[in-house]
């Protein structure tokens, strides 16, 4: 995925399949994300890392639901459509309607001379190789990545630092050795895996850069565990979901060292006061937590990449101790190609 994509001497990343020059680059006003399921939730970090590194203002939304609602075109909207495979019908069929009306469409995807990869006016390759399972799990940390290194030249483009791009640069070049350093903690994960595979139904909070972290560990948790599991922004737990804390909800959060760490500790405090339960995926151990699954800190930026790994994990073995066949999930197919 980094390799020989980096530009050391500018602090920026090369990405010659964007077909976009830094002139047309600068005149992006918008930047709309369409995927579906993980994809989708890939999509939401990296419309927060581009915002946030580029200052472009972004957002992701379900390309199956942009199709049908007769969106308004921008010609100054730029629109990246995500896709593991590059031939989900939803997405391919929002890629050809966006083209129809005009529309500079970029493709982030993993399949090389796929449908969506054919159909975008340029884009870039994840470069995951083959997922073995249904489900994405090294795809969802690759295409993130791939939105770490396009938020990264567009924000060089713009208003990026040099000392910015290389921070963001060296965390980059740390991320597979902390990946390394998250696998070895797999027993770990194994053995809370097995205290919470009895769950009838799971919550999952994160706020702000851990709110699509939480929204993908939740659908992993689904589709091969197949236990109920919810997604919430943590700072909504005070209007509704907090009725739902008992004893027998167990939650996930997402809590990391940032700007928000005090904030996210005052939810943990919220469950624990209602006696619920709390799994915590963070950079140093919670007091308020009755486990936690600790990973290696990187730039905050970065740390989405990072924490979605262990909940992969964490899905794989609540799975594997209910006996699910967690390569073929029930009802689902590996590539969405029919409406």
């Amino acid at each position: 995925m980094l390799r020989g994509r980096i530009d050391d001497r500018f602090s920026t990343v090369h990405l010659g399949g964007l077909n976009l020059d830094p002139r047309e680059a600068r005149t992006i006003r918008r930047i709309k994300i369409l995927g579906c399921g993980t994809s989708y939730h890939a999509g939401l970090i990296g419309a927060g890392l581009i915002e946030s590194m580029a200052r472009i203002p972004a957002d992701a939304e379900p390309a199956s639901e942009f199709r049908y609602r007769n969106p308004v075109v921008d010609p100054d909207t730029l629109y990246i459509a995500v896709s593991q495979s590059g031939e989900t019908y939803d997405v391919l069929a929002a890629v050809q309607e966006l083209k129809r009306k005009g529309a500079r469409v970029l493709g982030v995807v993993n399949v090389v001379g796929s449908a969506i990869a054919r159909e975008a006016d340029g884009g870039v390759y994840v470069h995951a190789g083959p997922e073995v399972c249904v489900v994405s799990t090294k795809c969802f940390t690759n295409t993130v990545t791939a939105f770490a290194l396009l938020a990264l030249h567009l924000g060089r483009i713009r208003d990026l630092s040099v000392t910015d791009g290389k921070r963001i640069i060296e965390g980059l070049r740390k991320l597979p050795a902390q990946i390394e350093e998250i696998l070895k903690t797999e027993d770990q994960i194994k053995e809370i895996a097995a205290e919470y595979a009895g769950a009838q139904s799971m919550m999952f909070i994160g706020r702000v850069r851990g709110y699509p972290v939480a929204l993908e560990a939740s659908l992993k948790l689904k589709e091969i565990s197949y236990i109920h599991a919810e997604a919430y922004p943590a700072s909504e737990l005070k209007h509704g979901p907090l009725a739902l804390i008992e004893p027998a909800l167990p939650t996930v959060a997402i809590v990391p060292d940032d700007d928000l760490l005090e904030k996210n500790r005052a939810a943990l405090e919220e469950i624990k006061a209602r006696s619920g339960r709390i799994l915590a995926v963070a950079h140093q151990p919670q007091p308020k937590a009755d486990h936690t699954i600790v990973v290696p800190k990187n730039e905050d930026e970065l740390d989405p990449i990072l924490m979605g790994i262990p909940l992969q994990l964490l899905a794989y073995h609540t799975a594997l101790a209910m006996g699910r066949d967690i390569d073929k999930p029930r009802n689902l197919a590996k590539s969405v190609t029919v409406e």
